[in-house]
Order: C-alpha cells, then sequence, then structure tokens
C-alpha cells in the first residue's frame, strides 16, 4: 500500500472520529433542548418548519461533492436520531411494509421512527385524529396518473391539518422468485403501477396475465408465494419479501413522482417557503368559478394545483381542492382568503406547510 494511500486513510479516520464527537455533542444539546422544553410546559417536539429550515441552510452551503439530496438525507437522519432522543414518534403510513408510501415517511421523518401500517387512507386519517399516531402520510397525486380521490375525500369531513409534503422518485421494478423473464405466468401489482408500466409491459409481457391488488407490497407478499408469479414494486418491498430483481426500472415515464401528505393535529407557523392548500365550494352559478380563482390573480398568488370533486351534498354540486405558493399568515394570503370568504359558499383551510424541500 503507498504512502499516500495511507496517509488519505489517516485523514479520513481521524474525520471520522471528529464527525462522531460533533454528532454526539448534538445529540446531548438535543437532550438539553428536551429537558427544557419538559420546564417550560412545550409539549410540541417535533416541529416540521424548523427542519425545513435546516435543511435548506444545509443545501445552501453544500459544496460538493455530494449532491444537495444526499447531503439533506443525512442531516435528516441525524435530526431523526436526535429527535428520538426525546420521543419516538408514531407515523402512520399507508400499508403494508414495504409500500412506497412507507418509503415516503421514512426520507421525511429519518428512520428513527416508529412507521405503523394501516388498510386504508381512511385509516391513516383515523389513526392519527385518535392520537395513537403523530403523524399520518397518504399519497396525494401522481405526476403521470393524476390525483388520488381518496385522499381528497377524506379531508372534506377531517378535522387533521396538512403538515408537510414529500415528492418522492418512483421506480418500479419486477420482482420475482423466477431465474428468466419468459418464465412470468402472472404479474400482480397496484392499479396505478400497472398503469405507468403499460408501455414496458406490452412490450415484454404482453401475454401474461396482470391482476390488480391493493398496493405493490401486497403484490411482492403475493409474488413470494407463487410459482411464476412476479410483481411491479419497489427496492424496499423486494427486501422485505427477499425477492429478485428480474427487471430494473421498468415505468414509462423516467420522471415518474408521486407526491405524499404529511397529515397531524398541528397547526404550523410560517416556515419561510410555504404552500397552503384549501378546499372551497363554489355556488352553482354562472361566473363562480372565475370568482373563486380572482381574488389569487389580485393578490399576486401563484396557484400551483386544482382539483374539483363531487361535493356529496347535492347533485352537479363540486368542491375545489387549491394548492398555492405562501401561508395563511402572509399578508396577501389572508386578504385572498377573507376576499374569497365573501365570493364562495365554503372556505375551508386544509393547512400551511413547507414546500418539500427535495
Amino acid at each position: 500500500m503507498s504512502d499516500k494511500l495511507l496517509q488519505l486513510r489517516d485523514k479520513i479516520d481521524s474525520l471520522d472520529e471528529h464527525i462522531q464527537q460533533l454528532i454526539t455533542e448534538r445529540a446531548k444539546i438535543a437532550e438539553e433542548v428536551a429537558v427544557a422544553k419538559q420546564e417550560a410546559g412545550n409539549t410540541v417536539f417535533y416541529r416540521a418548519e424548523r427542519e425545513a429550515q435546516v435543511l435548506r441552510k444545509v443545501m445552501d452551503r453544500n459544496e460538493g461533492p455530494l449532491s444537495n439530496e444526499e447531503m439533506a438525507r443525512l442531516f435528516r437522519e441525524i435530526m431523526s436520531a436526535c429527535l428520538a432522543l426525546e420521543r419516538v414518534m408514531k407515523i402512520a403510513f399507508l400499508g403494508p411494509e414495504g409500500t412506497f408510501t412507507q418509503a415516503a415517511a421514512l426520507k421525511h421523518f429519518g428512520h428513527s421512527v416508529q412507521t405503523l401500517p394501516m388498510t386504508t387512507i381512511g385509516d391513516v386519517f383515523r389513526e392519527v385524529e385518535s392520537g395513537t399516531s403523530s403523524y399520518g402520510v397518504v399519497p396525494v397525486e401522481n405526476s403521470t396518473e393524476g390525483v388520488i380521490n381518496h385522499t381528497l375525500d377524506e379531508f372534506m369531513s377531517s378535522s387533521l391539518n396538512i403538515c408537510g409534503e414529500v415528492d418522492l422518485r418512483i421506480h418500479h421494478n419486477l420482482l420475482g422468485n423466477i431465474e428468466d423473464i419468459s418464465d412470468v405466468k402472472k404479474v400482480y401489482s397496484h392499479r396505478q403501477s400497472l398503469a405507468q408500466c403499460r408501455k414496458w409491459l406490452d412490450t415484454n409481457l404482453s401475454n401474461v396475465e396482470q391482476i390488480d391488488v391493493s398496493s405493490n407490497a401486497e403484490a411482492a407478499r403475493l409474488a413470494s408465494k407463487e410459482k411464476g408469479a412476479a410483481a411491479i414494486a419497489g427496492e424496499t418491498a423486494a427486501e422485505i419479501y427477499q425477492l429478485k430483481t428480474i427487471a430494473s426500472n421498468i415505468e414509462d415515464e423516467p420522471d415518474n413522482t408521486t407526491r405524499f401528505l404529511i397529515i397531524g393535529k398541528r397547526v404550523l407557523p410560517v416556515s419561510g417557503v410555504d404552500k397552503t392548500s384549501m378546499l372551497i365550494s363554489a355556488n352553482n352559478k354562472s361566473g363562480s368559478l372565475h370568482a373563486i380563482l380572482e381574488p389569487f390573480a389580485q393578490n399576486n398568488i401563484s396557484m400551483t394545483r386544482i382539483e374539483s370533486r363531487p361535493s356529496r351534498q347535492g347533485m352537479w354540486n363540486y368542491v375545489f381542492f387549491i394548492d398555492i405558493e405562501g401561508h395563511v399568515d402572509d399578508e396577501n394570503v389572508a386578504k385572498a382568503i377573507s376576499e374569497l370568504e365573501a365570493a364562495a359558499s365554503v372556505v375551508k383551510v386544509l393547512g400551511s406547510y413547507p414546500k418539500a424541500v427535495l
């Protein structure tokens, strides 16, 4: 081994020791923060807006060679581990184990939390409403397949707030205990994943039966038990159910991304780079949609999404789910909401929260 290589390794060893000392020091301060909060009667132990601010600073300071995403991921895990010294949070997610929703939960909160799989999106909402879990994670839209209606419908009756968002790049793999793709007799997957891999399936498995199941994780579980069966799922499911990867990244759109929402009881203060989601019910008359949109334009507010759903309170009555840039405490957003309340029959703010950091 060359002298230069030995010197470089000695530098790395020295840096590792220093990094570990700093992490230990940070963890001790986190414990002091927990004590200070208890003494002050402060019950808020997780502050999403503060975490978002820290991660933005991390990325602003980053000079490479590690990417912003990788650097933020490392710091998120440090913060997650330090927060767990105060309390291990329970995070409900749309299960079972191995879903992309679980991956989104771990991306947002780090791995020092307890993730609890729920059977349905409604169950996630109820788990958080009951106080059994601190927060929940639910999918809301996919870049190629559109909105997840079940999630929007739950917000019509739920008192929970949106406390954050996660953008997760979705890579689908064909998994199974199969040596060759020619041995695949059936493919299990969630209907959205089947749709997102339609071209690949038509090209490579055109004569194979496609079976829609409740989740990709359930597809992986079934494939692990049946001869000749494969599943479309992610890497986490492959690890949990010990499946081989027959083909990687089979999604038709390379930028395929799903957006997830963090739901909880807390109303968040301004983080500096925020979004606000709201539910608006318009009167069923000419010009009602224009009346809803006009306050945003008049107050120089960028609207990033609008979706309509049946209100369930009368034939042809609809509610609109709208995302805008800004926080309800921002002067222009507060003014727009006040104007909206005069123009619409219902205006329900679902939450102001930090925009996805990465």
